[in-house]
């Protein structure tokens, strides 16, 4: 079973991409052999980052806690929206808080937007910073424009994200089961 938590990187209020984040929760808990979970960085509620975690011996609430989810996870997945041609700072804060969690890890990345290019500025900025961690950005990504005409509060969607987010998720399940074997491989040694 492999282990594939979500992070929502945005606290901002009426935010749109909590309710992708749901959207891709729901499509990868249909799939066999997979444990996930939503953690919503508005819940966390982290401290401006003064020191990475495996230096400090104070750490904010919670972040312990993060760091063993992110830790334990064969990859992760991240929905965050584009602001201003970037990521938010909330989801960069977080992130840098830890570091060896990520090495080998395989990131899909799902970016929001309600304009019209889905948050490819921020795609192209959060595959650098995941690399920059040790991390192994995946090429697929899925992006949603005009968030806010595909996903209504209502729960309901534009059904053709199925299709796409299948496609995505096909390819983090990809890169999972891949680099999974060859750690194992490389741990029998």
């Amino acid at each position: 079973m492999f282990s594939i938590p979500i992070i929502c990187g945005s606290t901002r209020r009426d935010r749109q991409s909590i309710k992708v984040a749901r959207f891709v929760l729901a499509r990868l808990q249909q799939r066999p052999n997979i444990k996930t979970e939503l953690i919503d960085l508005l819940e966390c509620n982290f401290p401006i980052m003064e020191e990475r975690l495996h230096r400090r011996d104070d750490p904010p609430p919670g972040l312990k806690e993060f760091a063993e989810k992110i830790g334990a996870a064969d990859s992760l997945i991240i929905v965050t929206p584009e602001y201003n041609n970037g990521y938010p700072g909330v989801l960069k804060n977080a992130l840098d808080y830890l570091l060896p969690e990520y090495e080998r890890k395989p990131i899909g990345i799902v970016t929001v937007s309600a304009g019209g290019f889905g948050g490819i500025n921020c795609l192209a900025q959060l595959r650098l910073v995941c690399l920059g961690m040790g991390a192994v950005p995946i090429p697929e990504n899925l992006s949603v424009s005009r968030v806010q005409d595909t996903f209504k509060d209502d729960g309901s969607y534009d059904h053709a994200y199925d299709k796409r987010a299948d496609g995505f998720l096909d390819e983090v399940l990809w890169f999972t089961e891949a680099i999974a074997a060859r750690k194992a491989k490389d741990q029998t040694k």
